[in-house]
């Protein structure tokens, strides 16, 4: 057992690990929270610890996912776009808890792109790059662009569509032409989300008896934006925020050369199907974002269900449950959508872990830096497994036990990688860049953001105690001083976490001998 364990841990340690899809953490405490209603997420946060500063250290979907489940920053692991291949032998939190004696069981999806090199070339793992991730074990395939168990539910159940995406389509109830809000074609009972609860509450019943973890992912409230009834509309459009923004989408442009292949790349119309022509008006945006909120509350729903579940088998007790996403989500803030930018709102992402044992800490909310990096290394201290030196993160444990350690870090690092190897993304071809310079990197402390590019442009500087992101204050003279600073510190953070697979070991007489990467 652990020491970092109380002695009242239970002698039994599950361990569920809930990823919600592109969920901002504003919805949870920010800006947006007193708009959504995520009745359980705030009860849960009464009985857990929250994290209000965590951040993706990369996006999208599968870098954001390969990070968090190796616990290494993307500059270390490398599948930095999807599509692109995790090294076969890299090791996450699937391969640690098997040597800790547990299976991995996965309801849902990673997002990984598995290595050529261990597969023969007609592989379907190299068809896709939603594949499970090496040591897990999939108990319900639940993935964005395949779900085939969800087609044959949906098809079982009457549904009727002549191909996959257009089950995504908004149905007029009437008939009549489909507007944005209108309900999905299936029904609340039969939505993706109900799909994969049902799922995970009918077959972890016989669980009970032994120590397990399973890794719960769920797909809402990512795009394409559509929901069944009540949820789509839920939300009054009208008596939602606008979208924090310039006044046009030119003189977000004009803040930076990397914005304008953004603008034109990411649209409102790209997150909703059936609607191509889609303008972004003001009326469109608050409706988009009701849906958003909507397929929210729904995931609010099946958690309590997920979450009463383990208090009725009597299993809550001895179970460390953490809730978080996998990255964030613009929603028109900045006349942008999705999560390829160099925004928080598309890095800051909510953490709540309930802990076993540590009652007295219960309801806290923690202001210290966290990153997505930060809950592989949690999740294994406390199952008692070694942590591998590989993993960049480190343990939350003293955190949630509300202790600071002296050298805890005091800013997070993010990347982005803009680039597509085969055909030129929009980036590359207006901005000149290679696939091997297209990529960014970001660093927040207490009141500076940095923007440093791969390539020969300029950097970013936002802060904090002035416009923050609304301006970009790197050319203005005051600055320079902050600026070389904090350039420092990023090239000093990139050098100091340079992969440690390997490089804490030493080749002996004796054999091979290393030491834990961090020290407690």
């Amino acid at each position: 057992m652990p020491a970092a364990c109380p002695d009242d841990c239970p002698q039994n340690r599950n361990v569920l690990f809930i990823i919600i899809d592109q969920l901002r953490a504003d919805c949870v405490f920010g800006a947006l929270a007193e708009h959504v209603k995520l009745p359980n997420i705030r009860s849960f946060m009464q009985e857990a610890v929250s994290f209000k500063r965590h951040y993706s250290v990369t996006n999208p979907c599968g870098p954001s996912r390969a990070s968090i489940l190796t616990g290494q920053y993307a500059m270390n692991h490398r599948s930095v776009r999807n599509g692109t291949p995790l090294r076969h032998d890299t090791p996450n939190i699937a391969t640690e808890m098997r040597k800790a004696g547990y299976l991995p069981m996965l309801f849902g999806y990673t997002d990984t792109s598995q290595d050529p090199r261990a597969y023969d070339a007609n592989d379907p793992a190299l068809r896709t790059y939603e594949y499970p991730m090496n040591g897990f074990h999939e108990m319900t395939e639940m993935r964005l662009e395949m779900s085939y168990p969800w087609q044959s539910h949906l098809m079982s159940r009457g549904y009727k569509f002549k191909n996959y995406w257009d089950v995504y389509k908004p149905v007029s109830p009437s008939g009549s032409a489909p507007r944005l809000n209108d309900p999905a074609l299936y029904s609340a009972e039969d939505s993706d989300t109900a799909f994969l609860t049902n799922s995970f509450l009918g077959k972890m019943a016989a669980y009970h008896k032994e120590s397990w973890f399973a890794h719960l992912t769920y797909i809402r409230p990512h795009p394409p934006l559509v929901a069944p009834e009540p949820y789509n509309s839920m939300y009054d459009p009208a008596g939602l925020p606008l979208p924090q923004r310039l006044a046009t989408p030119q003189e977000e442009s004009a803040q930076h050369p990397f914005f304008d292949p953004l603008l034109r790349k990411s649209t409102a119309a790209s997150f909703v199907e059936g609607f191509p022509d889609l303008e972004p008006t003001d009326e469109n945006i608050r409706t988009l974002r009701s849906v958003y909120l909507g397929l929210a509350t729904e995931v609010d729903h099946h958690l309590g269900r997920v979450i009463q579940f383990l208090k009725d088998t009597g299993q809550y007790d001895s179970t460390m449950v953490v809730i978080t996403a996998d990255h964030g989500e613009m929603l028109g803030d900045r006349h942008s959508w999705g999560k390829m930018t160099v925004y928080d709102a598309a890095y800051h992402t909510p953490l709540i872990i309930r802990m076993p044992g540590n009652e007295k800490n219960a309801g806290a909310r923690i202001s210290r830096i966290t990153e997505s990096i930060d809950v592989t290394p949690t999740i294994l201290e406390w199952v008692g497994q070694e942590v591998p030196n590989s993993m960049d993160g480190r343990s939350l444990l003293p955190l949630l036990h509300g202790e600071v350690p002296k050298d805890w870090r005091p800013y997070s690092f993010s990347e982005l990688d803009f680039s597509d190897p085969l055909e030129p993304t929009l980036w590359q071809q207006e901005l000149g860049t290679t696939a091997s310079d297209s990529c960014l990197g970001i660093l927040r402390d207490e009141r500076f953001t940095l923007v440093e590019f791969a390539a020969d442009l300029p950097p970013m500087l936002f802060d904090s105690q002035g416009r923050g992101e609304l301006e970009n204050v790197a050319a203005w003279p005051e600055y320079s001083e902050d600026l070389c600073r904090l350039t420092r510190q990023m090239l000093r953070h990139r050098m100091r976490n340079m992969d440690h697979t390997l490089s804490l070991t030493a080749i002996t007489g004796d054999g091979a001998r290393s030491k834990p990467r961090f020290q407690r």
